[in-house]
């Protein structure tokens, strides 16, 4: 039968795994690097997936496909529920920063400054939200280019906090709410700093804080933080 089914694009996808965690029916594999539609039984064609694909690699076509069998997909769900999901890439594998084990890196004269970095991944759209690193911490949520206009950002806002970063002007901020709205609904986060650019487009990762406590109905403590194009901070 001919109907809307995804295509994934290759050459732009870059193994992510951001859309096999979009996809609530797990139709989606990282095969060498790459995301594959696993088969056309497991596809709804709805494409949930595409709005979380920041390169565009996904997208509904309308071809012979084998159709939707939901029960296929429960069988598919329940045999997948004793396994980690593995995205391929390990740039994406959370992971906890423990700075006391780098104590040894004092400053000195050719390096001015320790990292405080205490988590990885830092982007946004990569967070698990289940990461262990994000129970009882102090959470900082930065526009991308705050770090590079403010000197001494790991000293003054990444030191003690667990980091996420994106752009609110060319990302999509509804999806930032939603993903932040599941960090307070599955942790303890004990307050929330957001560091902004003056521009008025970074009003929006603001805008997503906000939204996702009121989402999560969890309001913790509060900070708003704005640095202007000369690296000051007037707020």
């Amino acid at each position: 039968m001919k109907r809307k089914i995804i295509s994934i694009d290759e050459n732009k996808c870059n193994g992510c795994g951001i859309c096999l965690s979009a996809c609530h029916e797990k139709a989606i594999e990282l095969v060498n690097g790459k995301a594959r539609l696993v088969s056309d039984e497991y596809c709804d064609g709805l494409g949930d997936c595409l709005a979380h694909c920041p390169l565009d690699a996904i997208k509904i076509i309308e071809r012979e496909a084998n159709s939707y069998d939901d029960n296929a997909v429960e069988a598919r769900k329940s045999s997948m529920k004793a396994k980690p999901l593995s995205f391929g890439c390990p740039g994406t594998a959370a992971k906890a920063i423990k700075r006391t084990s780098l104590k040894s890196m004092a400053p000195t004269e050719n390096t001015p400054s320790c990292s405080e970095l205490l988590n990885w991944p830092l982007q946004l759209r990569l967070i698990n939200t289940k990461a262990s690193y994000l129970n009882n911490c102090n959470l900082l949520v930065a526009a991308d280019c705050t770090a590079y206009a403010y000197g001494n950002f790991h000293k003054d806002f990444i030191k003690d906090h667990v980091t996420v970063i994106g752009c609110p002007k060319l990302d999509d901020n509804n999806y930032y709410k939603e993903k932040l709205t599941e960090i307070l609904l599955k942790n303890n986060i004990k307050n929330i700093t957001v560091v902004r650019m003056e521009v008025p487009c970074c009003s929006g990762i603001i805008s997503s804080v906000k939204s996702a406590m009121l989402e999560a109905k969890v309001i913790v403590p509060y900070r708003e933080v704005v640095i202007n194009t000369w690296g000051e901070i007037i707020k």
